[in-house]
């Protein structure tokens, strides 16, 4: 990839959006990162990855639970720096519990950062990208986006439907030269994964590595925590002129967790 593009990472300041930011940054590529810290814990962290990489970079805030916010973030990154030709949707929240005692608050704030606003966020990206004819849009689903677990009705739902509207996108888009992708991972070593390995390690002693070993036996045939930044190598790849032809799929990187 020698041309050097722009893109927006949502959720970008830790996890797989920090690594899928740096990844895209170490490509050659300059980067808005958007969070919901605070303008100088963000630009702190933006400001680090310019440093290890030579690429612009920059961040905003945004509280994606807000429609208006969501909407405005496209235009918010083109003014922070330039307009975006990649579109990387990675925020997003969870929250496990029975359906039945499931906080009505919870689902709505769930489906708002972890649907809503990757809709907005596509809905002004296709524009400008169909504009130039080049784009790449690469949605941070789950192998909840495939397959279901117990307590997690909502992230399902979002997830399930960002698998959905990407495909939909994709089909709209697929004569323009921009792709509209989906990333499935499985378990990975991400603080939002960290409240259910620490009630696991609660119910074993304390103990963190056999909670984690516990929560991937259950799934994950290869018994590995992911690192994130594989999943930034998918997203890199995703966005190279390699995957052109690839467009509305969900790809898994989940251990084998889906093809049981």
């Amino acid at each position: 990839m020698s041309t050097t593009h722009c893109a927006l990472v949502t959720g970008a300041t830790q996890g797989i959006g920090l690594a899928i930011a740096t990844r895209l940054a170490e490509a050659g590529h300059d980067v808005v990162l958007h969070g919901i810290e605070p303008l100088s814990e963000g630009q702190a962290v933006a400001h680090a990855l310019a440093q290890r990489t030579g690429q612009q970079t920059t961040y905003v805030p945004a509280d994606l639970r807000d429609p208006q916010a969501a909407s405005a973030l496209w235009a918010q990154a083109a003014k922070a720096l330039r307009t975006p030709d990649i579109l990387v949707n990675n925020a997003g929240i969870q929250h496990t519990c029975p359906v039945q005692d499931f906080p009505t608050e919870r689902w709505d704030a769930i489906l708002a950062i972890n649907l809503s606003a990757a809709f907005m966020t596509m809905r002004s990206a296709v524009p400008a990208m169909r504009a130039q004819g080049w784009g790449r849009i690469v949605n941070i689903a789950s192998v909840h986006g495939l397959v279901a677990s117990v307590n997690k009705t909502a992230y399902l739902a979002a997830k399930h439907g960002l698998v959905g509207l990407s495909k939909g996108v994709a089909l709209e888009t697929a004569t323009d030269g921009i792709t509209v992708n989906c990333i499935c991972p499985g378990w990975t070593d991400t603080p939002i994964i960290a409240p259910q390995i620490e009630a696991r390690a609660q119910a074993l002693g304390g103990n963190r590595d056999a909670a984690i070993r516990d929560l991937l036996r259950e799934k994950q045939p290869n018994q590995t925590l992911l690192p994130p930044g594989r999943i930034g190598d998918v997203a890199v790849f995703l966005c190279s002129d390699a995957a052109a032809g690839i467009t509305g799929v969900s790809l898994p990187v989940d251990g084998g967790w889906t093809a049981q």
